[in-house]
């Protein structure tokens, strides 16, 4: 996993598109398709959830802080409790559709707040330059 000789619980926040199939070293799954696709928004359809304007239509979805929070709220008591079982890595994917928008989003929002809490935090996009239907 590239992580060197790093100590601690390693997380690794993952996107990915459902259509491409699961991430098989996948621990959590999550599925944000429930989220309002930029896909079909013209104007946003060819660019991916790295762009501020794709990020900010997503995070306007009425059901997005809710569920952000409340992910945060299920994650935030298993870190400590993994590297207590001497788990070294913890793997996250979050998918959509095609895992170029909606997945891509709140990974990096997910993976920001890994971060803040303190984890060793591993971001990696699976299938953003996938671009097949």
């Amino acid at each position: 996993f590239g992580t060197d000789a790093q100590t601690g619980l390693n997380v690794f926040v993952m996107s990915f598109g459902f259509k491409y199939g699961l991430p098989r070293d996948a621990d959590l799954v999550f599925d944000v398709r429930f989220l309002r696709n930029p896909y079909y928004e013209e104007t946003l359809h060819r660019q991916t959830g790295l762009d501020p304007a794709v990020a900010e239509f997503i995070r306007r979805d009425d059901g997005f802080d809710d569920f952000l929070t409340n992910l945060k709220a299920l994650l935030s008591p298993l870190f400590p409790r993994y590297a207590a079982e001497g788990k070294s890595y913890l793997t996250i994917a979050v998918g959509c559709t095609g895992g170029r928008h909606r997945s891509v989003c709140v990974t990096e929002d997910l993976s920001a707040w890994v971060a803040q809490q303190g984890e060793q935090v591993h971001v990696r996009h699976r299938d953003l330059e996938n671009r097949s239907k």
